[in-house]
């Protein structure tokens, strides 16, 4: 009894130390800005007057609280952010899904994984800066497309050592009867396969898109104004007048967490099983 007590009390002091700056950013969203400082009589963990006044200057630009609008809401870089890690997302996880797939079932290029693995070996400005001054040259910098494959190149290694995983462990004699029952290799894979480990592929789209959603370094790199991130735009917070925007800053950061909730709740279904689907070996 005394263990179980003991145990519980851990969980609930760890647990309330990982919301702790959760919390602390969802307080701060809603406090004017006179509170973000100690000029108003010293901090406080809730606010002493709630206001929507910061969620109303990121959508508007304007707010009583600022004398200085802002020359960009947030709706271009929340359209920037949901179009380039989808895409991003999309492209990681079909490729290396299917290189997953191809290596795992006919063994051939096993080399690849390595190979790809590379790709998150070196620090990431040893990579940018080659990826800058070619995608310059192809003109793409400050184009969706353009930070959308990058998202894809760099998050593929992810997918494809997950999927892999998974296609190690499902039995090959499944897509085996299926051919003998007259399927071609593609029609196993696309009905029978790919339904088994949709689990798998969910919880692997999850993981990729909170990766390239919270991306700072290569939005900060590759973007310049039309197409900046949130990430990018939230660093950008900031008025001579008023400083860093604290109060805004929050309630971004409370709006860009949205998304990937949405996402992990739609699949949540899928993810139990996806995220324990390979981690036993037969």
């Amino acid at each position: 009894m005394t263990g179980l007590l003991l145990r519980t009390l851990a969980v609930a002091f760890f647990s309330a130390l990982a919301l702790l700056p959760i919390s602390w950013m969802a307080s701060m969203a809603f406090k004017p800005a006179a509170e973000w400082t100690s000029a108003a009589g010293g901090l406080t963990f809730l606010p002493k007057d709630p206001t929507l006044n910061n969620f109303r200057y990121v959508f508007t630009g304007n707010s009583p609280d600022q004398m200085v609008g802002l020359d960009r809401t947030v709706w271009r870089p929340l359209y920037a952010s949901l179009l380039t890690a989808i895409s991003g997302t999309l492209i990681a996880v079909i490729c290396g899904t299917a290189a997953a797939y191809a290596v795992s079932r006919e063994r051939v290029h096993e080399s690849i994984g390595l190979s790809l693995l590379q790709l998150r070996i070196f620090p990431p400005l040893a990579v940018m800066i080659p990826v800058m001054i070619m995608w310059s040259f192809l003109g793409m910098i400050d184009t969706w497309w353009g930070l959308a494959l990058i998202y894809g190149i760099v998050t593929l290694p992810f997918s494809y050592w997950l999927m892999k995983a998974y296609f190690d462990e499902l039995p090959r004699e499944i897509e085996e009867a299926a051919i003998v029952e007259g399927c071609t290799p593609f029609e196993a894979f696309r009905q029978i396969t790919l339904p088994i480990v949709a689990s798998a592929v969910a919880s692997t789209a999850l993981f990729i898109f909170i990766l390239n959603w919270s991306d700072y370094l290569i939005a900060l790199l590759l973007t310049r104004k039309d197409w900046t991130t949130i990430p990018v735009y939230m660093n950008a917070l900031a008025t001579a007048a008023s400083g860093q925007l604290y109060g805004a800053k929050a309630a971004l950061g409370l709006l860009a967490a949205v998304p990937p909730i949405i996402l992990g709740i739609s699949i949540q279904r899928f993810l139990v099983r996806g995220l324990t689907f390979g981690a036993l070996k037969q």
